[in-house]
């Protein structure tokens, strides 16, 4: 039987997103070696809409909202939102209430938004992302010494296992985010659905900090009951509307709004914009069982021993409830007890041909890559974005990826050969691979997790 194994005391797969571009002697390889930039690939080639229906005409009711909106933007974000338009991005209405890009657009301008929060800087960030999703990054910003003192104390007023503030200020300054896994949601959800994005960034900047979604339990489990568990393990609030559907609430951390109003001051570079702070603090914390804390990047929660990232029972239970579809997180690679890579699960053939299906599809794909050193000893990882996939001049396929930590707003490519072997796990629409694999459903693997989690007092009983 093939399934998502767990990662736990196995050296940062891709929970820590050390991506080790550059390494020591030891022998580890450099990720870019695989690398090729190709000047034909932008962002604007890419289809961001998931509608089979591109409207680009504005009736009378939009034109004014969008006037309205064009008067407030800078001349790049006006271009950028002409741009939205005439691609069919802005009159894009595929989210789950039905409601457009423009009109979250208009309501993140028009109505309040949370403490210290600046809509006209919301509005610009979310225009720019959507214009081009690989504008989305997981890099945190630095606390300025105008926040310091507030950030000390609240996260001392948090957590109860720092006691002096010099810890607490080593702490909050995240050099190295693990939030690759929600990084990679967000772009995706950029990317494919849009009216739904914007829709969450206005929800969660409101003064409610809160979004809901309604969801089909039948994309979780096959049995209601098995739904239910994994909405209770996961500790997200919801209100059951019939014998398929429920209503989540969707809402990041409580140290997420104060990132948030750092970002609005302070982004600088490369860093993260205030829609990415609260986009990604929300992934994590519902992969985190409500346990992540933006100040310090960290977790706890039932599923996972290490105090970083999301393992991938974690990451793909928050993929299926913001995408609202039933995904499969599959494992390729055969690590060993002592961390290193021993061999593969099933025939690479098989593996590129499942990703390619998914691609063709319309669907992205997150993955998870490795770092092995020359004995193959597994020395870190990251979580990244298959986008497409193409045949080269060689014959060989070459993937076009995103990668929410390498510091460049664009896709890139690596060859089969290159990208195959490295990845440690992918996650599938579950028709995509049930003919092919055997697997067991989500909340059977998470019961084993917790289950074993409890045998070693890690947790306490749900």
């Amino acid at each position: 039987m093939l399934n998502s194994i767990n990662l736990n005391g196995i050296p940062n797969i891709y929970i820590n997103s050390t991506k080790q571009k550059t390494v020591d002697n030891s022998g580890v390889s450099n990720f870019n070696e695989g690398f090729s930039s190709n000047s034909m690939l932008k962002s604007s080639d890419i289809n961001f809409s998931s509608q089979k229906q591109l409207r680009t005409r504005l009736n009378s009711r939009e034109e004014k909202i969008y006037k309205n909106l064009l008067s407030n933007l800078d001349k790049k974000s006006r271009k950028e939102l002409e741009s939205l338009l005439k691609r069919g991005i802005l009159l894009n209405s595929d989210s789950n209430n039905n409601t457009s890009v423009l009109d979250n657009l208009n309501k993140i301008l028009t109505t309040p938004r949370a403490e210290g929060l600046n809509a006209k800087n919301i509005l610009q960030s979310t225009i720019e992302i959507l214009d081009n999703p690989y504008k989305s990054t997981q890099t945190f910003g630095d606390i300025p010494q105008e926040f310091e003192e507030k950030a000390i104390t609240q996260e001392l007023s948090r957590n109860t296992s720092i006691e002096l503030s010099k810890d607490v200020k080593e702490a909050i300054d995240v050099k190295m985010s693990g939030s690759c896994p929600a990084a990679s949601i967000e772009f995706s959800m950029a990317q494919k659905s849009p009216a739904e994005f914007v829709r969450f960034v206005e929800g969660l900047s409101s003064p409610a900090l809160s979004v809901e979604k309604e969801i089909k339990l039948s994309n979780l489990a096959d049995n209601t009951l098995d739904a239910f568990w994994l909405l209770n393990s996961f500790e997200i609030p919801y209100e059951k509307y019939d014998y398929d559907k429920a209503v989540l609430k969707f809402a990041p951390d409580k140290n997420a709004l104060l990132r948030a109003q750092i970002q609005t001051k302070y982004q600088d570079g490369k860093e993260r914009s205030v829609v990415d702070v609260l986009m990604q603090s929300t992934f994590m914390n519902v992969g985190s069982q409500q346990t992540y804390d933006s100040l310090t990047d960290k977790r706890s929660g039932k599923f996972s021993t290490q105090d970083t990232g999301l393992v991938e029972f974690e990451k793909t239970f928050t993929e299926s409830v913001v995408e609202d579809k039933n995904k499969i997180t599959l494992t390729n690679q055969k690590i060993d007890d002592n961390g290193k890579l021993i061999g593969y699960e099933y025939d690479m053939s098989v593996f590129k041909r499942q990703l390619v299906e998914t691609l063709n599809s319309g669907e992205n794909i997150i993955i998870g890559y490795t770092f092995t050193d020359e004995k193959n000893n597994v020395v870190g990882g990251h979580e990244i974005t298959l986008v497409s996939a193409h045949q080269g001049k060689d014959g060989k396929t070459y993937f076009v990826c995103n990668d929410s930590d390498d510091d460049y707003f664009g896709p890139v490519e690596y060859s089969e050969d290159y990208l195959l072997p490295k990845i440690h796990h992918a996650t599938f629409p579950k028709h995509i691979v049930e003919n092919d694999v055997k697997f067991e459903e989500n909340w059977k693997e998470g019961l084993r997790a917790y289950k074993r989690m409890k045998g070693n007092n890690k947790v306490s009983s749900l």
